[in-house]
């Protein structure tokens, strides 16, 4: 108690001299939040365009638009779940043609899951216009060796990215496709939800983190045309446009590779990348935070590898187009790769130059400014976006919690960008066998 009322003894005394409050905040107030406010303001007007243009928009079903739709399905380790994959895709409510393509990769090896798509059988009279085709590699090539044996194998004219431990609600498919109607949409993105989000606290927080950083983030950025990720586990591609770019490429973090080649295809530029937030996937995270440090440390370490080896002749106003351009520059230079080592910088030098009493003010002003953004974020999702109000609530609870997280993710960040660029972490990476990844062209 003594030592709280030192601190706010200290704060006034700093406030009762000359330029005293002045003098304070120059000190204290952390700049690079300076960077992520109008990031932020962008996302939460973008996101209040897209409610007012749905609540005064007429929803028109285009009911004559209903192209065959291929579904590949990664499978590797995923065991019986696989079999909720297949089976919500098989009760979509669309009333076209879905074929569904689950591609077992080191089927020789995955006796498990190779097991459970052959045991899973789709009887055509419940579930007309339904079509499985498991394809069996058995030879492990990785996920894009994967998604591109399902691209050859497919006869879609919308081929969708699908996870295999990734369920959908069954209005995905229909809500997905309306868009493709428009010839300027060479691809659609998803919503992911986490599926075990109650499993441990780990868990929770990132179910916190795919509502706020994911869910709502991407209605605000597609209401200004620059969504940042088709996200792998869930996206939506134009058969016609894969081909035209070569399909997906050898390395990783696939995703955002083929995001930034879409854009980058420079033969059409009013193309767009809508974001369906109606279109629901349900996938697992990891739950202890082992699994998770483990997983943030190829996500990032992937950032830096794309962004600063593989596209760095890219990423220009001339191939992207300026709203891209500067969408890049901001949201993946910036935001992943340099803001983590400027919150390290700061935090370093104030714990080596400022008195105690000082850095807890600084925590203290830092945590506030962060829990008030999360909390105006999370309101917003809640209000204007959520479809299962009810239930998002419930993570309420860790608002509190989120801020630190964040902070605890973003110098996790310094060390996956050193691993990568110190020895080419994503070489290590599980999503494919060493030998596919030390093949492919080097960056």
């Amino acid at each position: 108690m003594d030592a709280v009322l030192e601190v706010w003894q200290s704060f006034f005394r700093e406030l009762s001299g000359p330029n005293g409050l002045t003098r304070l905040f120059l000190m204290l107030f952390p700049y690079f939040l300076l960077f992520e406010l109008p990031f932020n303001v962008m996302v939460f007007l973008g996101a209040l365009r897209w409610f007012v243009r749905k609540r005064s928009m007429v929803q028109l079903n285009n009911t004559h638009y209903q192209p065959r739709v291929s579904c590949i399905i990664t499978c590797y380790s995923e065991g019986l779940d696989v079999q909720k994959t297949i089976l919500s895709l098989c009760e979509q409510t669309y009333p076209g043609h879905i074929e569904i393509i689950p591609v077992v990769d080191g089927a020789a090896v995955n006796q498990v899951t190779m097991d459970a798509v052959r045991d899973f059988h789709l009887d055509p009279h419940i579930y007309p216009r339904r079509h499985l085709r498991p394809i069996a590699k058995w030879q492990r090539g990785g996920r894009v060796s994967s998604l591109n044996a399902g691209l050859a194998q497919s006869s879609g004219e919308i081929v969708m990215a699908l996870d295999g431990d990734t369920s959908f609600d069954n209005n995905m498919v229909s809500a997905m496709v309306r868009h493709f109607a428009d010839p300027d949409v060479p691809a659609v993105a998803g919503s992911l939800r986490v599926r075990n989000a109650w499993a441990s606290v780990t868990a929770a927080v990132q179910a916190l983190e795919y509502l706020i950083s994911i869910h709502f983030a991407k209605i605000g950025l597609a209401e200004w045309n620059v969504v940042n990720n088709v996200s792998g586990a869930f996206g939506a591609f134009r058969r016609s446009f894969l081909e035209v770019v070569g399909g997906w490429d050898t390395h990783t973090a696939e995703d955002l590779d083929l995001t930034l080649r879409i854009k980058s295809y420079a033969r059409r530029r009013n193309l767009r990348i809508p974001f369906e937030p109606e279109a629901i996937g349900h996938t697992d995270v990891p739950a202890t935070l082992r699994q998770f440090l483990m997983q943030r440390l190829r996500w990032d370490g992937d950032l830096f590898f794309l962004y600063i080896r593989k596209h760095k002749h890219s990423i220009t106003p001339g191939l992207l187009g300026w709203p891209n351009f500067l969408a890049a520059l901001v949201s993946g230079l910036f935001f992943q790769l340099v803001l983590p080592f400027i919150i390290l910088t700061y935090t370093i030098m104030a714990v080596a130059l400022l008195p105690w009493t000082t850095l807890i003010l600084i925590f203290m002003l830092t945590y506030g400014l962060y829990l008030l953004i999360t909390v105006a974020m999370f309101l917003g999702m809640l209000v204007m976006t959520s479809e299962r109000p009810r239930q998002d609530i419930k993570l309420a609870i860790l608002l509190p919690l989120f801020p630190l997280f964040m902070m605890m993710v973003r110098l996790w960040s310094v060390v996956a960008i050193l691993n990568e660029a110190l020895r080419r972490g994503h070489e290590e990476s599980s999503m494919a066998p060493w030998w596919v990844l030390k093949k492919a062209t080097r960056f």
